[in-house]
């Protein structure tokens, strides 16, 4: 974790929370926890973190550890978003997620993914959900195709995002000129 308990308010409860839900074992379960943990903890503001760990970034939306499990079963990351900033089409590499809104507005759009084997795949939009703070969703592979992205043209939003391990790469569907999307593993860092 970045910093220790005493610089995040609320980071204790957190951890023990997701060490108490990844302990369900089945995924289904663990998400359903996890989630509703997320909800109730963010949505009486019950982290509060450090605005290291919240800073925007004018280039692209910012991506920080808060924890890493030491038994490698999950991470927590906060994500800071600038107005406008959001993701490409993505998917979580083969982890499940939990992603909630710890401040600002953030819009999540489920995709169906068809992947053709070449390289290329069909990307089709789902419905689009405004989550505002508390909102939490789960997202557990094959359907965790999303776009997700600031809500705000006038302030920054953060987000924190619970995987069930270290998502370190995931793949992107870049848009090509044939209505095809382009197929492209991305590596993940943290930013400082």
């Amino acid at each position: 974790m970045i910093g220790s308990a005493a610089a995040c308010p609320g980071a204790a409860e957190l951890i023990a929370r997701l060490d108490a839900a990844v302990a369900l074992t089945d995924v289904v379960a663990i998400t359903a926890r996890v989630k509703a943990d997320l909800e109730e903890l963010l949505g009486r503001g019950g982290l509060q973190l450090p605005a290291a760990l919240v800073a925007p970034r004018a280039d692209s939306y910012a991506r920080r550890l808060l924890h890493r499990d030491a038994a490698g079963r999950y991470t927590a990351v906060v994500m800071t978003w600038g107005p406008g900033q959001a993701t490409a089409v993505h998917d979580h590499g083969g982890l499940w997620c939990v992603e909630g809104v710890v401040s600002g507005e953030m819009v999540v759009t489920q995709y169906d993914v068809t992947c053709h084997g070449d390289g290329t795949a069909t990307v089709v939009p789902g419905r689009a959900t405004h989550a505002g703070v508390g909102t939490a969703g789960r997202l557990i592979p094959p359907t965790d195709y999303h776009v997700l992205g600031n809500a705000r043209s006038d302030a920054a939003s953060v987000t924190l995002h619970v995987y069930g391990g270290s998502l370190d790469d995931c793949r992107v569907f870049v848009s090509g000129p044939d209505g095809r999307h382009r197929e492209e593993a991305r590596h993940l860092s943290y930013h400082a």
